[in-house]
């Protein structure tokens, strides 16, 4: 059978005095440590994806202020072909009526440059017509 000396009770007495200041010096500051440490890598965890959050956030606000410029630069696009066309067409119309205008002046100066020649032509006409007739009489 098992024997129970006093050596027993000293060595039971030593290991929970060991137990005990093991505890003290080494276990709890090692739970310690790795709870702070599991504590920190859940804050960060948590600041991580608020992070990722406010990104999302972020992005977000730069692609509805980008759709908006978007717009914005394609009805100023729009508007300012559309002027463009107008001044266009206003250059054609103006183009158009002027040389209509410069038609009809040459048209009207034409018209009596034929005028005068004939005028001057049947003065002429008389003119030849009576030598003719002088020069066949006159034969």
């Amino acid at each position: 059978m098992l024997e129970v000396n006093g050596w027993f009770f000293v060595q039971l007495a030593n290991f929970l005095l060991l137990l005990f200041l093991m505890n003290i010096i080494l276990f709890k500051p090692l739970l310690r440590l790795f709870k702070d440490r599991d504590d920190n890598t859940k804050g960060a965890l948590a600041d991580a994806e608020e992070m990722d959050r406010k990104k999302d956030d972020v992005l977000a606000q730069i692609e509805e202020k980008l759709a908006v410029a978007r717009t914005e630069a394609r009805s100023t696009f729009e508007n300012l072909s559309n002027e463009g066309l107008e001044v266009q067409k206003s250059a054609v119309q103006s183009a158009q009526n002027e040389s209509i205008e410069i038609n009809k002046k040459a048209r009207t100066e034409l018209e009596a440059a034929t005028d005068k020649a004939r005028t001057s032509l049947k003065s002429d006409i008389e003119t030849f017509s009576k030598q003719i007739v002088d020069k066949l009489v006159g034969a």
